[in-house]
């Protein structure tokens, strides 16, 4: 009798987080990392070796302490066999097994496949990425700072407009299409034929940086740096200690100002796409207000993949975090600042039974932001 060797599990690459407990034929008992210095967990990639023809059960155990338990309910892993298209696997979550499990189950074609929380961006691709913008013409690229392990924070910054306009993304690491939604918006930026880009460029400067949180990209966590730090709550007082990413950023954005913002993320439970504000700041005016609700109802008018239905409550008058960093933008500059949040399951408004929520969708989401600006740009200001 020929015996079948069982299926290898690794994770001994860049973003890669995985534990494995036992593996039996093609049964495997999984758990996921935490963060270093810190207890969220979430973010899971890994590769299985020896699949072919398999039906492999995949058990990611422990999950009811992770950071979001309500993020696995109707969620379904992202899959490859190739690296280039990411589908969605038959998965089920049951908060009664082993501390909440969820079981992922698929039959792949080859000997590989990749599994992850969300299609990867992976370091390397956002070198490529610097690589090529950096090139066109227009683009100027600076490193703004060093992170803590010493990756750089990388900023292309290009147009020739009045207005300036930030964009940064990966504040927290494993929300990987705040990257896909980065790489669609130097796409039309940097496009001499999109009108929207040459537009664009006349009537504003853009920031963009794309990771702002590289070694918790490299090292596989959910929503840290190296040292533990949650970044996206260290924007009112930044150090280089702690959080020399957020330190950089806001520094350059002294130096240039900010009149428009969308920090980039994505959320875990909430099945949709939708906008946070800066209500509750304290130096919230009605027209800074204005400006904001203008620019996500255009939006949503232009992109049926944005919605206002669902999101995050507002803050009441006079009690916004100023550690977040859109609260903290939209005080400090008087800018019309957001957060932009992309979900990890589906999009339930147009739900996509291959890819769930994918890279493609979040690349057109960012053409659709930006067109969205340059009409929002032709309205008066107050």
């Amino acid at each position: 009798m020929t015996q079948i060797s069982p299926i290898l599990i690794d994770a001994a690459f860049d973003s890669g987080n995985i534990e494995v407990l036992s593996i039996d034929g093609s049964t495997a008992r999984l758990a996921i990392r935490r963060d270093a210095h810190a207890r969220f967990f979430q973010w899971f990639h890994f590769r299985v070796a020896g699949a072919r023809g398999r039906d492999l059960d995949l058990r990611l155990t422990g999950l009811a302490s992770a950071a979001y338990p309500d993020g696995w309910i109707g969620y379904r892993a992202a899959m490859s066999e190739d690296r280039l298209r990411w589908t969605r696997a038959a998965t089920h979550y049951d908060p009664a097994i082993e501390g909440g499990t969820l079981t992922i189950r698929h039959r792949p074609a080859g000997d590989l496949c990749w599994f992850a929380y969300f299609a990867p961006y992976a370091w390397d691709a956002h070198q490529t990425l610097i690589a090529h913008h950096a090139r066109q013409p227009g683009v100027t690229h600076r490193v703004l700072g060093l992170s803590i392990e010493g990756r750089p924070i990388d900023c292309l910054t290009l147009g020739s407009g009045a207005r300036q306009v930030w964009f940064y993304a990966r504040q927290h690491p494993g929300e990987t299409m705040a990257q896909w939604w980065a790489d669609g918006a130097l796409a039309l930026l940097t496009d001499p034929a999109d009108p929207h880009g040459r537009a664009l460029r006349q009537a504003c400067t853009f920031h963009v940086v794309p990771n702002a949180n590289p070694d918790g990209a490299v090292r596989g966590h959910l929503r840290t740096n190296a040292a533990g730090v949650n970044l996206n709550r260290e924007w009112h007082s930044p150090s280089a200690e702690r959080s020399p990413e957020v330190l950089a950023i806001r520094t350059a954005m002294d130096a240039s100002g900010v009149d428009f913002a969308i920090d980039v993320h994505g959320d875990e439970a909430i099945p949709h796409v939708f906008l946070a504000g800066f209500e509750g700041i304290p130096s919230w005016h009605d027209a800074q207000g204005a400006a904001y609700r203008r620019y996500r109802a255009i939006l949503a008018r232009r992109t049926p993949d944005f919605q206002t239905r669902h999101g995050y409550p507002a803050a009441r008058p006079g009690t916004a975090n100023l550690a977040m960093s859109t609260n903290q933008v939209a005080e400090r500059f008087g800018a019309v600042a957001m957060t932009l949040e992309m979900p990890f399951k589906d999009n339930d408004d147009l739900p996509c039974p291959d890819q769930g929520w994918s890279p493609e969708r979040s690349i057109l989401l960012a053409r659709a932001c930006l067109e969205s600006l340059h009409e929002w740009l032709q309205e008066p200001t107050a």
